[in-house]
Formats: C-alpha cells, structure tokens, sequence
C-alpha cells in the first residue's frame, strides 16, 4: 500500500541565542567539539560493521571458531556479548561518554546501521567501498535533544533548546513557507522527525525533517501525461491534445553561458584584484559569479518542474511518463557541452519529488 505521507527536510539558519559573544563562541565551539566525535564515531561505526560482516573470512584457519553474528545469550554458536547494534554503541560510550550527548550518538549508529545494510551486498561483491565521513558531518538528534520549540514576537522568531543550548531561527524572506512549517510543527499537525545539525562557514544550519501528509487532489490514474526533457525545450508535456512547451533553450542555456563566459573574464581579472585580505579577498568576486550560476540553475530547474507537475494536476493527470530518458542521458554523457550545462539529473530529481509530494505516479521510460 502506498504511504500517504512524505519526508521533507528544510535547511533553517540558526543563530545562538544569548546576548554577548563570548557565549555564543562557547556554544559554537561546543557544536564543533559535537562535529569533530560524530566525523570519528562514523568513520569507527562503519568499520566495525565492516569486520563484524567480513568475520568470516578473517577466520579460515580453523572450522572450531564461532563467527555466528548474534548474542551468545540466544544462540550457543553466537560470538558477541549482546545485540550487533548494541556492540557498537558499547563501543562508542566507552570512548565517548560525557564528551557529547548521548541521543547524539544513538542517532548516529542507526542511521549508520540501517545505510550499511542496503549497501551491504556492493561491499560483500566488492562493488562498493566503505563509506568515508569528513569532518564536516552533520551530526543528527532525535526529538528528546529539542526543547521549548516556540515562536516569540518579540525576537521575531521561533526559539528553542538543543541539549540545553538556546538557538532562535533566522528565517530571512522565506519564499519556501518555513514559518509556517514550524508553526505546524508546535500544533502538533505535522511531525517532526531525527534532524541534524550542519556548519558552513561558521554558520549554524537546522536540517529540519518533518513527516507531511501529501497532497490530495482529484487525480485520475488513467489520465496519462508525457513528458520529455530537450535541448531546444528543458519540457514538453501532453494530456491528450492539451500540450505546453516549459521554458525556452534562450532562457535556461544562454543565459547560462553569459553567466560562464561573466565568470571568466572575473577570473582572468583575479590577478589584479586588491589582495586586502589574501586569497580570500581576491577570489571574493569570482565566488559571488559562481554562486550565481547555482542558483540561477537551481532556481529555473524549480520553476519547470513546478509548472509541469502543476500542468498535470490541472488536467487530473495520475500519472506521469518521462519519455527516452535512459537514451537520452547516455547520449548527453557523450555529449560535454550538453553535460556541463543541462542538469539532466537535477530536473528529474525535482520532478521527482513534487510529483510524489502530489500524488502523481512518475514512470521513467
């Protein structure tokens, strides 16, 4: 049976809530002490996976060593001393109790644990590799680290406990409805779910993972819509004789290449900049053109697959068909310059999504 529900993450600035900044830099440097065990912990919690997997082929000296995966408790052949996933955590605790909470770390070794399996067969055909965590982790929480979630008018904001340490949101302009995600979210109307915590440059991020009903609209399954992605036109789509062209080749990819072609004469001026600050200073005005083109990309990819998918809802589509898809990216992977510059992926992934969001049963053919 199909799930009526969804799993959405929004990235919400966060800024510390206390009044001077000598505070505010001991709680960022909390946060990087939290970070710096998770990127360890990971890294430990894979391997450990790994050994326990591969343990049998580690012991092929002699056929009297038990290598049985389970707790000896429940089973006479069982080598370890209680349950796999609680291996790990003993081992975690005993390395890292009172240097960071411990919800954090049980978060952490689910998350880990249940990823290792659906990847476990590439690792076991040796496909695959284990997977290598950086010290910019995001480090996850359950709903027992959040507290006192709560909007006040004062501070314009909505504020809340994590750990015990105060934080307020930065929503900025909002275009994405994050207010009222989270005024949804204190009514108890939709649900919050393990998060985490990420740093960028200094900046403090909520990836906030919420639980939402999806939309519910007047579709007709039998209503087929078909849709293809171009080079001429980023997407047709047709129910029956209704028909329409989404964006233009003149809108998404020249504007594109004038943004590539503004970014390389800023580069070939670099040279010439005012150094202020060193390499940072420099290279500030050909980061400002890069970020550019991301978001413009981001942005246009967002605005095709919102009008498509609204397109369908319109015309009762069910269920929509993206025609020739395989051909067509193995023809762009030939291709670089379609490569470089049409975002296959990336559209398909948005479109992705919001049809699942509404309902809409997508078919890649």
């Amino acid at each position: 049976m199909e799930k009526s529900t969804l799993i959405l993450t929004r990235k919400i600035r966060l800024i510390v809530d206390l009044p001077t900044q000598e505070e505010r830099k001991e709680v960022l440097s909390t946060l990087y002490k939290w970070r710096n065990i998770c990127f360890r912990a990971a890294n430990l919690i894979v391997s450990h996976l790994y050994v326990q997997e591969m343990v049998k082929d580690f012991f092929y000296f002699s056929e009297e060593i038990k290598y049985k995966l389970v707790d000896e408790n429940k089973d006479e052949d069982g080598m370890l001393e209680c349950s796999r996933i609680n291996t790990i955590y003993r081992m975690l605790s005993n390395r890292f109790k009172g240097e960071i909470p411990t919800n954090i770390l049980i978060c952490l070794n689910n998350r880990l644990y249940s990823s290792f399996n659906k990847d476990y067969q590439g690792y076991l055909k040796g496909e695959a590799s284990l997977k290598n965590f950086k010290r910019d982790i995001a480090f996850p929480f359950g709903l027992v680290g959040i507290s006192r979630l709560s909007y006040h008018p004062e501070k314009k904001s909505f504020c809340f406990r994590l750990f015990q340490l105060p934080f307020k949101t930065y929503l900025g302009k909002d275009f994405i409805g994050n207010k009222r995600l989270l005024e949804q979210v204190i009514n108890g109307e939709i649900k919050l779910c393990t998060s985490q915590i990420k740093i960028e440059k200094g900046k403090i991020f909520w990836l906030a993972v919420v639980e939402i009903e999806k939309e519910k609209n007047q579709l007709q399954t039998e209503t087929i819509a078909e849709a293809s992605l171009s080079l001429e036109y980023p997407l047709v789509v047709k129910v029956g004789k209704s028909r329409l062209s989404i964006g233009t080749k003149e809108e998404f990819l020249y504007r594109r290449l004038a943004i590539q072609a503004s970014r390389k004469r800023t580069q070939a001026g670099v040279a010439y900049a005012k150094s202020g600050k060193g390499r940072t200073r420099k290279l500030k005005a050909l980061e400002k053109m890069s970020q550019l083109e991301r978001n413009y990309v981001h942005n246009r990819l967002h605005v095709y697959s919102r009008k498509l998918i609204d397109f369908c809802i319109n015309n009762k589509a069910g269920t929509l068909i993206l025609l020739d898809q395989e051909e067509k990216m193995e023809l762009a992977k030939e291709e670089e310059f379609v490569l470089r510059n049409w975002s296959y992926y990336e559209l398909m992934t948005k479109i992705k999504y919001k049809a699942d969001k509404a309902g809409i049963e997508l078919i890649i053919a």
